[in-house]
């Protein structure tokens, strides 16, 4: 198998899976019938940075809380979709629609739902806690669970081998 940070060095674009990576997949029934979840600061903080270092950032998810499409809107992200019933086919509109080339694509997801993009794209990432079938096709497992900071490791691992990572103005949200 080819060393992963060489395969990081064509990163371009990141799609991420909502439930499982950005959250550890546990959803909080409110009275109002809200389903709640938790998010990482540390991932948001990496998202805001990458989103400023250039890096497009795109979101797909099968849920459909408007608060998480508030919450990636606010860290810059502008390509946020929710309530996403078929990812492949919105997969396939995006790379058509942003001319994106697909070996330049890092998608982290965690189960199966995400298995057939992530068999199409240059680098195949998911959080420590995926489930083995995503496992064994990703070139990148995080040692960290989703929700957790794993979504933090891969954008980090990604801009530490692109030299943009770390600077003295990284520090600002």
């Amino acid at each position: 198998m080819t060393n992963y940070k060489k395969l990081l060095l064509s990163i371009k674009t990141f799609i991420f899976d909502v439930d499982g990576v950005m959250t550890d997949g546990i959803v909080i029934l409110s009275p109002d019938g809200d389903m709640l979840r938790t998010m990482n600061v540390k991932d948001g903080y990496a998202l805001q940075l990458a989103v400023k270092k250039g890096y497009r950032i795109i979101i797909i998810t099968g849920g459909r809380s408007e608060l998480v499409k508030n919450r990636f809107t606010a860290l810059g992200v502008e390509n946020v979709y929710i309530g996403v019933n078929n990812k492949l086919e919105l997969f396939h509109e995006l790379v058509k629609e942003l001319n994106l080339n697909k070996d330049s694509i890092l998608y982290m997801g965690d189960d199966i739902p995400d298995y057939k993009i992530m068999r199409e794209v240059g680098v195949a990432a998911c959080p420590a806690d995926a489930a083995e079938e995503i496992k064994k096709i990703c070139q990148y497992i995080s040692l960290y669970d989703g929700g957790k900071g794993c979504v933090r490791d891969v954008l980090e691992q990604v801009m530490k081998v692109h030299n943009t990572w770390f600077d003295e103005d990284g520090f600002s949200w």
